[in-house]
């Protein structure tokens, strides 16, 4: 699996307030996963990290693009999970119909 190198976040996107590396608790009420996440300490923008690394899932998102991301793999899931196409192949697919490389194609 590749692990994409997105920036650590230090500064805030949104509110460019400081980002701290802190325990998924803070958000959830308890940790979950590998408990760790990227949080803005001035709005509620956030990322998680790949497991065993502090290596950031995606960018901070605020609630506004966390639900954005959700819906979209509300519509896009589906296609992979129902064994019609494997989930890499939908990933390729959907990278050439944006035109990006499909190492770049997540919602991350």
């Amino acid at each position: 699996m590749r692990i994409a190198g997105y920036p650590i976040p230090v500064i805030c996107s949104y509110c460019s307030c400081d980002v701290i590396y802190t325990s998924n608790s803070v958000i959830y009420g308890k940790e979950y996963g590998n408990g760790r996440v990227y949080k803005c300490t001035g709005c509620d923008a956030y990322v998680g990290v790949h497991t065993g690394t502090s290596i950031p899932l995606g960018r901070l998102a605020n609630k506004e693009l966390r639900q954005l991301k959700k819906k979209c793999h509300t519509l896009f899931d589906p296609a992979w999970k129902s064994k019609k196409v494997k989930r890499r192949q939908a990933y390729s697919i959907l990278a050439f119909k944006l035109g990006i490389p499909v190492n770049e194609c997540h919602f991350g």
